[in-house]
């Protein structure tokens, strides 16, 4: 058999190896994952290396900060940086390693360098400004038109938050009406980016009920607003559909996101303010317009009565004359009408005479004087030699009486 260790003895050997290998403290760049005080004041911590951009650990230790340490690095790291020690922050530390045969392989802070961290949080920054500006999506929102005034907004913000309070505050109480719904999300921590980007999906799935979109919360430290340099928000923030208003807080530098939204004011109440100023301008509009539509309808008025007037002189006059003309020429026609109506009267005797005269030349009392006759047989007018017969009796009727005589014979003449 060959020769063997116990595990005790190969965890020994592990420990004697780091300790020689480390004898002093060395300065490690990780990220905190987890953070957790006890009850007796000692602060344990998970710290891990991520790799790539899908944020899967490659390394993964834990470590501590001892109670008698504890109190001074906190407050060092939160005065230099404004934020407290928490998840989700890089940190440089000043560890010594340590290994323990049943827990295992530890880190003991024994310092930690604010600038690492503050640094670090810079980089990100530029490193999400860069890409978004090489991906072409940088004036992406701020190209999209924003109505006037908005009145109806999606709020992306803490229903907790002081600053969401605030902008409830200013705009419910001025006199105009903006319809503002909360889409609920976590404004800081390791869970903030994710819960803004669901907020925001949230408001999309529902757009054609927005104008508008409003981010806000209210202040906080450097690395407190992280996460509105993040470059997954700051994507989301900068191709959303609708023009983007932000009230982060800051005070002194400006977030990305406050960069590639539509607008970016600097508090929560600042956004609200600006709504209500688009809401008086555009009042102001109105009543500006009302006025003047006012004036024109007044002037046009005055315009037309004077043009009625006008015309009513030009009627008055025209009807006046062509009464004068009428009248001259009833008169003229009142003079001519007996001459005109002798005239008739003789041309229509005139023609009743030459009609009765037609009627007389064509009576059968004047053409039976002129020598012709009507035979008739059986009462009925012969008009054809063909209707007649030798022997038959016929009566003919001459101008001054009538004679009965028979056919003796008879001849055609065609």
């Amino acid at each position: 058999m060959s020769q063997y260790l116990t595990l005790s003895e190969l965890q020994r050997l592990v420990k004697t190896t780091l300790d020689e290998r480390f004898p002093l403290p060395v300065w490690v760049a990780a990220e905190i994952s987890e953070l957790k005080v006890n009850y007796s004041g000692h602060c344990y911590l998970e710290l891990v290396e991520k790799g790539g951009d899908n944020g899967v650990p490659t390394a993964q230790a834990r470590a501590v900060i001892w109670r008698n340490s504890y109190a001074r690095i906190a407050a060092y790291f939160e005065a230099e940086t404004g934020s407290r020690l928490a998840a989700g922050l890089r940190i440089l530390a000043r560890v010594t390693i340590s290994y323990h045969e049943l827990y295992g392989f530890s880190l003991q802070i024994t310092e930690i360098d604010a600038s690492y961290t503050l640094g670090d949080m810079e980089r990100q920054r530029q490193e999400t400004i860069a890409r978004l500006q090489q991906e072409g999506v940088w004036e992406m929102n701020r190209s999209l038109p924003m109505p006037f005034p908005v009145q109806r907004v999606a709020v992306v913000s803490s229903a907790q938050a002081a600053g969401y309070r605030d902008f409830c505050k200013e705009v419910d109480r001025s006199p105009y009406r903006i319809e503002h719904t909360l889409f609920d999300a976590f404004m800081q921590g390791a869970a903030a980016e994710e819960s803004i980007i669901e907020a925001l999906c949230a408001v999309a799935d529902r757009i054609d009920e927005f104008e508008a979109v409003v981010l806000i919360r209210g202040g906080g430290s450097a690395s407190d607003l992280n996460c509105f340099n993040a470059y997954r928000l700051c994507s989301y923030v900068a191709q959303f559909p609708l023009p983007v208003l932000t009230g982060i807080g800051h005070d002194k530098d400006t977030s990305v996101a406050d960069m590639v939204a539509h607008t970016a004011l600097k508090t929560p109440t600042a956004v609200a303010g600006w709504l209500v100023e688009q809401a008086a301008q555009a009042d102001t509009q109105l009543d500006a317009a009302a006025q003047r539509l006012h004036d024109a309808t007044v002037a046009l008025i005055r315009n037309c009565e004077l043009t009625l007037q006008r015309l009513r002189g030009e009627v008055a006059q025209r009807a006046y004359g062509a009464t004068a003309r009428e009248s001259a020429r009833l008169d003229a026609l009142a003079q001519r009408l007996p001459e005109a109506v002798q005239t008739l009267l003789q041309h229509q005797r005139q023609r009743l005479e030459s009609a009765r005269e037609l009627v007389e030349s064509r009576s059968p009392q004047r053409i039976l004087r002129l020598g012709f006759a009507v035979v008739r047989s059986e009462g009925r007018a012969i008009v054809s030699a063909d209707e007649v017969q030798p022997g038959q009796r016929l009566e003919i009727e001459v101008a001054d009486g009538r004679l009965t005589a028979e056919v003796q014979s008879k001849t055609n003449t065609k």
